[in-house]
C-alpha cells in the first residue's frame, strides 16, 4: 500500500472513527447511572424549591435529608382514589402516557394544557409534619410556546391556596416565556388561591399585571413580559391539571377525608 494512498487514508480514517466510537460508547455507558440519579435529585430539588422548603443553592445532602419528609402516593386520576399495586420508584408518568395501554387521550375541549394524553395514574407527593399534611404537590405539564413545560405545584392542606410553583424542564426563550425561573415571578404564586366557590380553577396568568383592587386579584398573576404564549400556556397547564379531568376528583376525594 503506497503511503499517500487513498486506500490508506480512507483506513486511518474509519480506525480513528472506531476508537473514538468506543471511547464515546463506553463513557455513555460509565455515565448513565449517574446522569439517571443527577435527574432524580434535580426533580427532588426543584419540587422542594416549589414547597419553599428549600432554595437554589441546597447540597445534594441537604436535598436527600429534606426528601425525607415527602410521602409519595399514586393516584388513579378518573377516580381519585389511590393505587398500591404499582411501584412508586419505578413508576414514570411521561413514559405511561406514550403508551397506548396505559394513557387516555385528552378531549380537545378539556385539554387546556394542550399534551392531548396522558397517563391514567399520576405520583402525588405530600409534605408531612409528624403526622400531618402539611403541603400537597402536584405534577403539572403542558405546552408553552416551544417546548413542554413539566413542574410542581405545591397547595395548602384546604386544597385551594398556592404555595408555589416552579418548573424543572421547559425550553422556553430566555428573557422571554423562561422567566418563568424567575424567583419574582414564581414568588407572586405563594398565597393564590387556585378555585372559586364552586370549585372551578380559576388561576390566570393575566397580560401586565395584576390590578391589586380587582375582585380576581386573589386568582391572579403578572403575565411574562414578551411571552403571551407562554403565559397563557402556564394558565392552561394549570388549571388543566387542577379540574376534573386532572387532579380534581383526587382534591375533591381528599377533601371529603378531611386532608387524610
Amino acid at each position: 500500500m503506497q503511503k499517500d494512498s487513498t486506500a490508506k487514508t480512507i483506513l486511518v480514517a474509519f480506525l480513528l472513527c472506531m476508537v473514538c466510537s468506543v471511547l464515546v460508547s463506553t463513557a455513555a455507558v460509565k455515565l448513565k447511572s449517574r446522569q439517571i440519579e443527577n435527574k432524580k435529585l434535580d426533580i427532588k430539588k426543584n419540587l422542594l424549591m416549589a414547597t419553599k422548603l428549600i432554595d437554589s443553592t441546597a447540597t445534594k445532602e441537604v436535598i436527600n435529608e429534606t426528601f425525607k419528609n415527602v410521602e409519595t402516593k399514586i393516584v388513579d386520576l378518573e377516580t381519585g382514589e389511590f393505587v398500591t399495586d404499582v411501584d412508586v420508584e419505578t413508576f414514570d408518568a411521561v413514559k405511561a402516557s406514550k403508551d397506548p395501554k396505559r394513557n387516555v387521550i385528552i378531549p380537545s375541549d378539556k385539554d387546556l394544557g394542550k399534551i392531548k394524553k396522558r397517563s391514567k395514574l399520576e405520583k402525588v407527593y405530600f409534605i408531612k409534619d409528624g403526622s400531618q399534611i402539611a403541603q400537597i404537590v402536584l405534577p403539572v405539564n403542558g405546552k408553552g410556546l416551544w417546548s413542554t413545560l413539566y413542574g410542581f405545584l405545591a397547595l395548602a392542606p384546604d386544597t385551594k391556596t398556592i404555595l408555589g410553583l416552579g418548573f424543572y424542564q421547559h425550553g422556553e426563550t430566555a428573557g422571554l416565556g423562561g422567566e418563568v425561573d424567575n424567583p419574582k415571578w414564581k414568588a407572586q404564586w405563594g398565597g393564590k388561591v387556585a378555585f372559586d366557590n364552586d370549585w372551578n380553577p380559576v388561576v390566570k396568568v393575566v397580560k401586565g399585571s395584576v390590578i391589586p383592587s380587582s375582585t380576581n386579584a386573589q386568582h391572579q398573576v403578572d403575565g411574562l413580559s414578551g411571552a403571551t404564549i407562554t403565559s397563557n400556556g402556564v394558565t392552561g397547564l394549570v388549571n388543566y391539571w387542577l379540574g376534573g379531568h386532572g387532579f380534581g376528583p383526587f382534591l375533591s376525594k381528599l377533601r371529603e377525608r378531611g386532608g387524610n
